[in-house]
């Protein structure tokens, strides 16, 4: 099949016909799929960029966005099953972490084609509890608090009024699909897992990343750059290098 596609769940930035390996990129709360169209520009021929487009968020802004985790793995693997006709891996950043690993643990229990690569970013392993206080009911002003803190909303959409009318009702029902995620405890994958954070990002401690290992059984790694809870997109260049070169497609990044 081509992978051109009108499929309103992967706006693909840049059909690849032709390549050997599609990435499937799931965004974090309130994230659209444009968060990933960037790393078109920086990942060889023979990998077709995939962002996931979730309901209520960038092009879908007029859907209802899901609120509980499970529906909507259910739909996302409906959605993308065409497109796991060649190889394909999985990166998740924060909750898309959690989409990708349960979407994963989806596929394999209906006996679907398995990514040879799974990517876990800024989200620590899914067994650990959360200790965070819940932020999906918050009073707007401590919501933008939060957000101030995390450092990953733009100052001009917390200023905006109107701009935050249209953020806020998708970023609670992301929150809410994070917050009641409960972890059910399965046999691990049989693909290579990495996890992914940033120096100050939190997830990376207290062993949050390193806890992820006992969710494969094959190879496990753990990598950190530079940058707090959003450090794909500071250390973006790094961040697709050590990807490709994960991949084994390290030797056909552009010079």
């Amino acid at each position: 099949m081509t992978s051109t596609s009108t499929n309103h769940w992967l706006p693909i930035p840049e059909p690849k016909p032709d390549a050997h390996l599609r990435l499937f990129c799931f965004p974090y709360a309130g994230g659209a799929a444009r968060i990933f169209n960037a790393w078109s520009d920086q990942i060889p021929e023979t990998m077709e960029l995939c962002p996931v487009e979730l309901p209520g968020h960038g092009r879908r802004l007029a859907e209802k966005p899901y609120a509980r985790l499970s529906p909507l793995v259910e739909a996302i693997a409906i959605a993308i099953n065409p497109f796991l006709d060649k190889p394909f891996a999985f990166f998740g950043h924060s909750m898309g972490a959690l989409l990708a690993f349960e979407l994963a643990q989806h596929l394999r229990e209906y006996n679907a084609p398995q990514p040879v690569h799974l990517f876990v970013s800024g989200c620590r392993a899914p067994q650990f509890p959360d200790t965070d206080s819940p932020s999906r009911n918050l009073p707007d002003e401590e919501l933008i608090k939060k957000l101030r803190w995390l450092k990953g909303t733009p100052r001009e959409v917390l200023d905006n009024p109107e701009m935050r009318q249209l953020l806020f009702p998708v970023l609670r029902a992301d929150f809410a699909v994070c917050e009641m995620y409960e972890y059910r405890s399965q046999p691990p994958l049989d693909c290579p897992i990495t996890a992914l954070g940033g120096w100050r990002d939190p997830a990376t401690r207290s062993g949050g990343l390193r806890g992820w290992q006992q969710h494969t059984t094959e190879t496990f790694a753990k990598k950190v750059f530079r940058g707090n809870h959003f450090f794909l997109h500071s250390s973006q260049t790094p961040l697709l290098k050590f990807l490709c070169k994960q991949l084994s497609l390290g030797e056909n990044l552009p010079t």
